[in-house]
C-alpha cells in the first residue's frame, strides 16, 4: 500500500489518539493500514517534534510563522511624504547621515513639539529609507526591543523585536523619547557599537545589514530634568550616551519658517489666512523670549500652533481655537498668554465678556 494517503493516516490518528501522540499510536496505524513503521513515519515527518513524538498542529504553527515573516518582508516601512513639511534646523545634517548609509548613531535633543521626530521621519521619506520607530517608556525592556518567544497555537516561536527587524532589514531605528528609559535599555550597548547582537535565547548572532543606523530623540540630554518640566525623564548611563558620537540640539523654527509651516497646514485644511499664521508665529516668538528670560514657566511649541490652526479649521472661530488650545495651561499662564496675543492681534476679542 505504497499509495497510502497521508490524510487517511492523520484522520485515523486524530480520531483515536488526538493531535499529539507517540510510537504506540504509530504502531496502531501500521496495523490499521497493514504497512511498515517507516511508511507511516515518512508521511508524518513534517509533524515530528522529538524522538518518537509527533504533533499534528506544529505544521500549522510553522506555516503561520512563515506567513508572518512573509508579511514582514512585504511591509512598506518607508514613511509617507508630508507636503506640509518645511525643512529647518538640523534636517539637512540628519538627512546626510541617513543618506550616507554609514552606521553613525545620532542623538537629537530639544524642547517638546519642535519637530525632532517629524524631521527624522521626513528625511527617511525623502530618501526612500525604511524607518522603524520605537516609543520608549520606563517599562521598555529587552523583550520589547530585541524580541522573544511567543505562543502560537500551543507552540513557542521566536518573534523579532523592532531592533532585530531593523538590523536585518538595514532600516533606520528611531528610539523616540529615549530619556524615559530605565537601565534596561543597556541591552543595546553592542548594537550602538555597530557590532550586532547575539540572541542568547536562540543561540543566533544577528549582524547589522548595510544601511542600519540608530537615531534617538529626547527632551533632555540624558541628564534628567532639573526644572521638573519633563517628569519621568531619567539620568541615562554615561557609557550608553557615549556611544552616540554626535548630538544635535533642535531649536524651534524661526518665525519665517514657522509661518511657512502654519501656511502649509492651513492650505492643507482648506484655509487661507496668511495674516493669522504670521500673528501666531510672532506671538509664539514673544512667549519664547519671555520664557528664556525666566519671566514665565511655560512655552508655546510649534505643535501647539498647529493645534490652533486645526481647531480654527473645525470651529471657524479664531478666538475659540486659541482658547481651547490654551486650556491645558494653568489659569495664570493662560491669561498671560492671552494678554500677549492681544499685543500682536487687536482684531480678535479674547477677553471673557463680563457678567451683568
Amino acid at each position: 500500500m505504497s499509495n497510502l494517503n497521508v490524510t487517511e493516516v492523520i484522520s485515523f490518528l486524530t480520531e483515536n489518539y488526538g493531535t499529539e501522540f507517540g510510537g504506540d499510536a504509530v504502531n496502531a496505524a501500521c496495523r490499521e493500514f497493514d504497512v511498515s513503521y517507516p511508511t507511516i513515519t515518512k508521511r508524518l515527518e513534517q509533524y515530528k517534534v522529538g524522538h518518537g513524538r509527533w504533533n499534528l498542529t506544529v505544521q500549522e504553527a510553522r506555516q503561520q510563522l512563515e506567513e508572518q515573516f512573509t508579511d514582514r518582508e512585504e511591509m512598506n516601512l518607508i514613511p509617507l511624504k508630508d507636503d506640509t513639511f518645511v525643512p529647518f534646523g538640523n534636517f539637512n545634517d540628519v538627512k546626510k547621515i541617513i543618506q550616507s548609509r554609514l552606521f553613525y548613531p545620532v542623538f537629537i535633543t530639544g524642547l517638546s513639539g519642535n519637530g525632532k521626530t517629524f524631521s527624522v521621519e521626513q528625511a527617511c521619506a525623502k530618501l526612500n529609507r525604511e524607518l522603524i520607530r520605537v516609543n520608549i517608556t520606563i517599562e521598555t525592556d529587552e523583550d520589547d526591543l530585541i524580541g522573544g518567544f511567543r505562543l502560537v497555537n500551543g507552540e513557542t516561536v521566536w518573534h523579532n523585536g523592532p531592533v532585530i527587524e531593523a538590523l536585518e532589514r538595514g532600516s533606520v531605528l528611531l528610539l523616540d523619547e529615549i530619556d524615559l528609559a530605565s537601565n534596561k535599555i543597556l541591552c543595546l550597548q553592542s548594537i550602538l557599537e555597530g557590532k550586532g547582537v547575539f540572541l542568547k535565547k536562540t543561540g543566533r548572532y544577528v549582524s547589522p545589514t548595510s544601511g542600519f543606523n540608530v537615531v534617538a530623540t529626547a527632551n533632555t540630554k540624558g541628564k534628567g530634568s532639573d526644572d521638573g518640566r519633563f517628569i519621568g525623564t531619567n539620568v541615562l548611563n554615561e557609557a550608553f550616551l557615549e556611544r552616540f558620537p554626535i548630538t544635535f540640539e533642535q531649536e524651534y523654527p524661526s518665525p519665517t519658517v514657522e509661518v511657512k509651516i502654519l501656511e502649509g497646514i492651513s492650505l492643507d485644511l482648506g484655509l487661507e489666512d496668511r495674516e493669522f499664521c504670521k500673528r501666531l508665529a510672532d506671538w509664539a516668538l514673544m512667549i519664547r523670549k519671555t520664557f528664556y528670560e525666566g519671566a514665565i514657566d511655560e512655552i508655546i511649541s510649534t505643535r501647539r500652533l498647529v493645534h490652533i490652526i486645526r481647531a480654527y479649521s473645525i470651529f471657524k472661530d479664531k478666538a475659540k481655537a486659541i482658547k481651547v488650545c490654551l486650556n491645558r495651561f494653568d489659569d495664570e499662564t493662560k491669561q498671560s498668554f492671552l494678554e500677549l496675543y492681544d499685543k500682536v492681534d487687536a482684531d480678535i476679542q479674547l477677553d471673557e465678556p463680563a457678567e451683568a
